[in-house]
C-alpha cells in the first residue's frame, strides 16, 4: 500500500481547521475540474483532491489517517499492528485495499469490535470513441451506444450537444459501471472525432472550403452562391481577387454551444477552361495584346 499525503494534496497544514480544508478543496476542485481545465492531468488531480477531502472532512477518517503518522508520499507502508488487532475482521483484506478504501472501512467502525460493512467501491469508468459527421457535430444528435459489461451488452442513448468539436471529450456522469456497497456509479468518457467531409475542412469551430473562380469573376468581382452547413448563401467576391485569398463568411462555421458560431473561409484559386472555344481564344488573344499586366513582375511594397 502506498501512502498519500492528503494534507499536501490540498495544500493545508496538518492542523488545518475544517473550514480551511473545505476552502482549499473548493479552490482546487474549480482549478482541476475536467470541464474547466485543459491540463492533461486535470482529471487525476481532481480525483486526488476529492479523495483527500472525503477523508479529512470526516473526523473519524481523519483521526484514523493521522494515526498512520507521516510517511513520505508514495512510500510503501503497512497499517500499524494495533490497527490489525482492533480491526481483525478487515485484516485479511488490508493488503488488497487502496488507502482511501482502508480509511473508509475503518471509519465505519465506531468502537472496537463494532460491526463494519463492506467497503464502498465506485463503478468502473468506460471510454469510447465516437465519430460524427460535421452536420451532426454542428446541429447535435442522439446516438445509441453499446456497452459490453459482465452481465451482457447494455445499450445507452447518448445526446450529443450542438457545437461538439474534434478532439473533445464528453463526460456522461454516472452512466458507467454500477458502484458496489453504496459506492458511486462510474462515468463514461466519449472521445469525439469528425468524419472527413466532401466539401469542408474543420479547424476547431472554423470551416474551410476551396472556391474556384473564373478569370473574369476574379477580375471583375461576382456574387456567387456557396454551400454552408445550414444551406447555400451568396458570397460577394471583390473585384481584383487573387488566387490564394481567403474570403470570410462570419458565423457560418460550426456551432459552439452558447457562443457565436465559428467562421467559414473560402480559399480562392483561379481556374481556366481546359478547352476554350475559338471565340474564347480570340478574346484571350485580344486581351493579351492590349493588357500590360505582368503577374511575374516584382510586387510594389505597400
Amino acid at each position: 500500500m502506498h501512502y498519500k499525503d492528503y494534507y499536501a494534496t490540498l495544500d493545508v497544514p496538518r492542523d488545518a481547521s475544517l473550514d480551511q480544508i473545505k476552502k482549499a478543496y473548493r479552490k482546487l476542485a474549480r482549478q482541476t475540474h475536467p470541464d474547466m481545465s485543459k491540463a492533461t492531468d486535470a482529471e487525476a488531480r481532481f480525483k486526488e483532491a476529492a479523495e483527500a477531502y472525503a477523508t479529512l472532512k470526516d473526523p473519524e477518517k481523519r483521526a484514523a489517517y493521522d494515526a498512520l503518522g507521516h510517511p513520505k508520499a508514495g512510500e510503501e507502508f503497512a497499517p500499524p499492528p494495533q490497527w490489525r488487532h482492533e480491526h481483525a475482521a478487515d485484516a485479511a483484506s488490508f493488503d488488497d485495499l487502496d488507502l482511501a478504501d482502508l480509511l473508509a472501512a475503518l471509519g465505519r467502525g465506531h468502537h472496537r469490535g463494532g460491526a463494519r460493512g463492506p467497503v464502498a467501491t465506485p463503478g468502473h469508468d468506460y471510454e469510447n470513441t465516437v465519430q460524427l459527421s460535421l452536420e451532426d457535430a454542428h446541429r447535435g444528435t442522439t446516438l445509441s451506444l453499446d456497452l459490453k459489461e459482465a452481465g451482457g451488452t447494455r445499450t445507452l442513448e447518448v445526446t450529443i450537444p450542438p457545437g461538439t468539436r474534434e478532439g473533445q471529450k464528453l463526460r456522461l456522469r454516472g452512466k458507467g459501471g454500477k458502484g458496489r456497497h453504496g459506492g458511486p456509479d462510474g462515468d463514461i468518457y466519449l472521445h469525439i472525432t469528425l468524419a472527413p467531409h466532401p466539401v469542408f475542412r474543420a479547424d476547431h469551430h472554423d470551416l474551410y472550403f476551396d472556391l474556384a473562380l473564373a478569370p473574369w469573376e476574379a477580375t471583375l468581382g461576382a456574387e456567387i452562391e456557396v454551400p454552408t452547413l445550414d444551406g447555400p448563401v451568396v458570397l460577394t467576391v471583390p473585384a481584383g481577387t487573387r488566387s490564394g485569398r481567403k474570403l470570410r463568411l462570419r458565423g457560418r462555421g460550426l456551432a459552439q454551444g452558447k457562443a457565436a458560431n465559428g467562421d467559414l473561409y473560402a480559399l480562392v484559386h483561379i481556374d481556366v477552361a481546359p478547352k476554350p472555344s475559338e471565340a474564347e481564344r480570340a478574346l484571350y488573344q485580344e486581351l493579351s495584346r492590349i493588357s500590360h499586366f505582368n503577374p511575374r513582375a516584382p510586387k510594389e511594397t505597400p
